[in-house]
């Protein structure tokens, strides 16, 4: 291997290994909520925001940091984003009240936002050549899914074998690490500068807009979605997001030049997404429950029947799909994948309120993961072919917003729906599992339509990806069939 292969293997390894321990934490927490309320006097209410905070905070600042990457240096806004990541996750484990973890928490999002959100964008400087891309995007989304699974085991052995405390504290040696590393291996670059995109008014509003949105989204699912709470903040969201629209489209200097939405790649690719992940976050959370709820599988067991998924999604990230996109191309891939998934999904519509069997009730969804391995990593492939290396920061946090996004509003609408759908039957006399069934099934089949719905528009919208960037002084590649 040359010396240059190695230094770009070194240095994705290094945003890997960022991209790890921020979806680590997002998903580690959720398993010690219990000791934490426990320790700190947490309210029911008051210890969901524990993730609210983390989610409202990385949620709407991903566009506004993947875009500072590109003006300020995206090396700059990846180490300044661990940095404040690592800090924020050592006073987590030293918070000594509700208060001071929720304002940590949020401030932990910031940080994830910052180092996530222009690791794409860097992968692209990295990897211009398609083949090399899509092997990097696909060891890249292998540790994003895969580190959702390992999540669930790992906080389990801290809180239960330490304390839950030391699910942050763990943090703290890695991102100094990851940091040190990142300053000598990860490619220098000094951005545009700020006067090149400074629109500070638009920055405001979108990440108003958007943070605004997300706390909308996760409180609907406790307070309703007609309440005047949801609506009333629901529609401010939707002014400020509109109004930040209509600034870039005038803006002499717009934080995010609608132009990238010229692309049909870029736009397709994000809405699919969003789609998708509505659809599979919901899933991960809504089998869980009908396997411990339902069939009184333990967390343990829970955990073990959900690692066939895993696994199939590691093979195909890893092994699998970038030799088939490079063979048979990113649209065509996507496609398989979608409807691998699309199956999958739809087979849980019929999953039995007793007596289920693992093997040929559940089995089959899980293997159908590799469905995902295919499609996110033919859709980062896609969502990033048009970037131009000045908008690669940009894109980077416009597809991740899209997936955090996807995946809240998902979990919130159909996690609703598979409730609402529970009591009626049970105020109409049904048994709890027959109830907590029906609500499944339900909530599968609106997901399933939510699978085709993406699958239509990956048939009908999206084009083949260009076979790299194109330079900063040229149109995006798309905008001419756009």
């Amino acid at each position: 291997m040359s010396t240059s292969a190695r230094s770009r293997t070194l240095a994705l390894a290094i945003l890997c290994a960022g991209m790890l321990m921020i979806v680590l934490d997002g998903v580690i927490v959720t398993v010690a909520l219990p000791a934490m309320q426990r320790d700190l006097g947490f309210t029911p209410s008051g210890l969901t925001w524990t993730v609210n905070a983390y989610m409202i905070a990385f949620g709407g600042s991903l566009l506004l940091a993947g875009r500072l990457g590109d003006l300020v240096g995206r090396r700059h806004v990846f180490v300044a984003g661990l940095a404040i990541f690592s800090a924020a996750s050592a006073l987590c484990g030293l918070a000594s009240g509700p208060e001071m973890l929720i304002a940590v928490r949020f401030l932990q999002g910031l940080g994830g936002a910052m180092a996530s959100a222009v690791s794409l964008g860097m992968i692209v400087t990295l990897y211009p050549e398609p083949a090399g891309r899509a092997k990097a995007f696909g060891a890249f989304s292998f540790v994003g899914a895969g580190g959702a699974s390992l999540g669930q085991v790992l906080g389990g052995v801290l809180t239960q074998g330490l304390s839950w405390h030391w699910i942050f504290f763990v943090n703290v040696p890695i991102g100094v690490l990851a940091i040190v590393l990142a300053v000598r291996v990860l490619p220098a670059d000094r951005g545009l500068g700020l006067r090149a995109g400074a629109d500070l008014l638009g920055a405001a509003l979108v990440t108003a807009g958007l943070m605004l949105g997300v706390y909308t989204i996760v409180e609907a699912g406790g307070r309703g979605w007609a309440s005047a709470h949801t609506l009333g903040f629901g529609a401010v969201s939707a002014v400020l997001l509109t109004a930040f629209v209509v600034r870039q489209a005038r803006a002499e200097k717009p934080l995010l030049p609608l132009r990238v939405f010229a692309s049909r790649n870029v736009t397709g690719a994000n809405v699919i997404q969003a789609l998708m992940v509505s659809a599979l976050f919901s899933f991960q959370v809504l089998i869980a429950l009908y396997m411990q709820n339902v069939l009184g599988y333990s967390a343990g067991e829970t955990g073990l029947a959900m690692l066939p998924c895993a696994a199939a999604i590691a093979v195909v990230t890893l092994l699998v799909a970038a030799p088939l996109i490079a063979r048979f191309g990113e649209r065509r891939v996507l496609v398989a994948g979608l409807a691998l998934l699309t199956v999958g999904i739809g087979l849980l519509t019929r999953l039995p309120a007793a007596d289920a069997r693992y093997v040929t009730d559940l089995l089959p969804t899980m293997l159908s993961g590799a469905g995902f391995g295919l499609a996110i990593t033919a859709l980062t492939t896609l969502a990033m072919s048009a970037a131009r290396p000045d908008d690669a920061g940009l894109a980077s946090g416009l597809f991740n917003t899209t997936q955090q996004v996807g995946g809240a509003v998902g979990l919130a609408v159909l996690g609703t729906i598979a409730a609402a759908s529970t009591d009626t039957a049970l105020a109409g006399g049904a048994e709890r599992a027959a109830a907590l069934t029906g609500g499944f099934h339900l909530a599968f089949t609106v997901a399933t339509g939510l699978l085709l719905a993406s699958l239509v528009l990956a048939l009908t919208v999206l084009r083949g990806a260009p076979p790299a960037a194109a330079p900063a002084d040229a149109p995006a590649p798309e905008t001419a069939r756009a």
